[in-house]
C-alpha cells in the first residue's frame, strides 16, 4: 500500500497550542485532514499553516461527528484517525497499518499501555469480553474507508462501541501496542460515560445474537 492511499483525520476542538506540532510529525508523508470541531481559538489556522486541508464545523457538534465529517470528506483506500493533543506519535502510524497492509484485519486499534478513566475501563472490559482487543477506547485507529463510512457512530463516545460496530459489520479487528506520552491537559469526569455504559450494552446484545 502506498501512503498516497491512507488519508490521517485528526479531529480538533481548541488544540491551537499542541496540534502544529503533531502534523510536524507526519512529517508530509500522508494527506491529513483535520475536522476543526467549532473551535474557539487558531486550530484551523495552525492546521493550515502546517500543510493539513482543514473542514470547520459552524457550531461544536462532538468527536463522533468530526469523526463523520473526516469519514465522509476521504477518499484514500484507508483512514487513520489521530487525536490532535499529542498523546500517541503520529511515528507509530506505519505500525498501526501493518495489519492492514496484511490482509490480517480491517480495522487496527492503536493499543495504550494504560486507560486513564475508571469509567474507561469498566467500558473497555465488557468490550473485550467478546472482541480480541485490550484497548477498545483508543483514538488512534486505521481503518478501511469502505468501513468507516458505514458506520454509524451513534453513541456518546466511542468507547467499546466503535469496535463492536465495526465487528457486527463483518470487519477483522486488530491492534497493536501504541505507547502513550504524557501530555498536560485536564481530565474532568467523563459523564458521557454513564451513557455510554447503555450502548456498549446494547451492542453487545446485538453481537451476541448475531453469533452463530
Amino acid at each position: 500500500m502506498d501512503r498516497d492511499d491512507v488519508t490521517v483525520v485528526v479531529p480538533a476542538y481548541n488544540e491551537g497550542g499542541r496540534i502544529g506540532a503533531v502534523l510536524d510529525e507526519l512529517h508530509d508523508e500522508y494527506e491529513v485532514l483535520v475536522v476543526d470541531d467549532a473551535s474557539a481559538d487558531d486550530t484551523a489556522a495552525v492546521a493550515r499553516d502546517a500543510g493539513a486541508t482543514v473542514v470547520e464545523h459552524e457550531r461544536n457538534r462532538g468527536y463522533l461527528a468530526a469523526l463523520r465529517t473526516g469519514f465522509e470528506a476521504v477518499e484514500t483506500e484507508v483512514v487513520v484517525t489521530l487525536d490532535a493533543d499529542g498523546e500517541h506519535d503520529p511515528g507509530d502510524v506505519d505500525r498501526l497499518l501493518e495489519p492492514i497492509v496484511a490482509g490480517e484485519a480491517d480495522v487496527v486499534f492503536g493499543a495504550r499501555e494504560d486507560v486513564p478513566r475508571p469509567s474507561e475501563r469498566l467500558l473497555n472490559r465488557l468490550a473485550t469480553r467478546v472482541l480480541p482487543l485490550t484497548d477498545t477506547g483508543t483514538g488512534f485507529r486505521a481503518l478501511r474507508t469502505d468501513l468507516a463510512k458505514r458506520l454509524e457512530l451513534d453513541t456518546a463516545c466511542t468507547c467499546g462501541t466503535l469496535a463492536l460496530e465495526a465487528a457486527l459489520r463483518g470487519a477483522r479487528v486488530a491492534e497493536v501496542p501504541s505507547p502513550t506520552r504524557t501530555v498536560a491537559k485536564p481530565r474532568g469526569i467523563a459523564w458521557r460515560h454513564v451513557e455510554q455504559l447503555f450502548h456498549v450494552l446494547r451492542y453487545l446484545y446485538r453481537y451476541r445474537r448475531a453469533e452463530p
